[in-house]
């Protein structure tokens, strides 16, 4: 099993662009196999950084994942949405292995 974790930072103004960027790919994220576990959107503190963790079962199925995200219609509405509205200024990637009780 491998969790993705994703920090953005994102424009404070454009929050609401974001907001509608990370419900599709929560959605996406599902329906190509894997299970979302939500966005983390600003609260207290710092109003330009965001989270958000997927898991899948294994690194193979989150490479298949990302190779089918290059064609599937919906996911490339969701970057376009992105590129478009510029609510995402950088983000970085990282893999963390879960540990359960």
């Amino acid at each position: 099993m491998i969790t993705v974790h994703l920090r953005y930072e994102i424009d404070p103004d454009k929050l609401d662009d974001f907001t509608e960027y990370g419900r599709a790919w929560i959605h996406l994220v599902n329906k190509l196999g894997g299970t979302h576990h939500g966005y983390f959107m600003p609260s207290e503190g710092d109003s330009d950084e965001a989270f958000a963790l997927f898991t899948f079962p294994s690194l193979a199925e989150y490479e298949a994942y990302r190779n089918t995200s290059k064609t599937d219609p919906g996911c490339q509405k969701a970057f376009e949405l992105a590129r478009r509205t510029r609510c995402i200024r950088r983000y970085e990637r990282g893999f963390l292995s879960p540990v359960f009780a």
